[in-house]
């Protein structure tokens, strides 16, 4: 079973995302901001991590800057899930290290086909 760190500030998001992944067999952990989630991640070493843009403390660019620059948590694969859809947003955080990007609302079949799709490539 595969582990997945949602991070992200939305409660509703946040359950939104769990139920979708646990419902497909994914066992989830979440943060509520980017440091945590930076915390959690080293910590949890999770299989691939769901990361919004606007939170407080370290906003999604940051936190996926600060993860796939350490040479501990560099090889997570991370998916920007957020509400940014503009085409620089996309293009920054790829940047960042983030190997894919979901506009939410994420709709199931295509948020797990990217999880699948990055996980299998592990």
């Amino acid at each position: 079973m595969s582990h997945i760190l949602v991070v992200d500030d939305s409660a509703t998001d946040q359950y939104a995302l769990r139920s979708i992944l646990e419902k497909h067999g994914f066992q989830v952990s979440v943060a509520s901001n980017g440091r945590e989630g930076v915390t959690m991640a080293r910590q949890l070493m999770p299989d691939l991590i769901l990361m919004d843009v606007v939170m407080p403390e370290l906003n999604g660019f940051q936190a996926t800057r600060e993860l796939t620059r350490n040479e501990e948590t560099g090889s997570i694969p991370v998916i920007m899930v957020t509400s940014k859809d503009a085409p620089t947003d996309t293009v920054w955080a790829k940047r960042q290290g983030a190997l894919d990007y979901v506009v939410k609302p994420a709709k199931e079949k295509d948020l797990l086909k990217r999880i699948n799709q990055l996980l299998r490539a592990l």
